[in-house]
């Protein structure tokens, strides 16, 4: 019995990783790349104050967050990318 949070993640060949996105829609590995791209912004910006352009680049980053988890929770609920997560 193993438990899930225990285990290592593996880093996956290239031409696994090729196959894999070959057999995912095109419009889902989009939208997994802005999601990522946006939960990078959205950790870019942190703190106690922000100036008003930063939290107006944080708001726009995540509004393109949650559309992208939109796309990706259409097709599996568990795509969804949260900005503050490790992966």
């Amino acid at each position: 019995m193993t438990a899930s949070h225990l285990l290592v993640p593996v880093p996956i060949p290239d031409r696994v990783a090729a196959l894999i996105g070959a057999c995912t829609p095109s419009h889902i590995l989009e939208a997994e790349f802005d999601a990522d791209c946006a939960a990078r912004e959205v950790r870019r910006f942190r703190g106690p104050r922000l100036g008003i352009e930063d939290q107006a680049d944080r708001e726009q980053a995540l509004s393109e967050l949650a559309w992208a988890n939109k796309v990706l929770s259409a097709r599996h609920p568990q795509l969804a990318v949260r900005p503050n997560s490790a992966w």
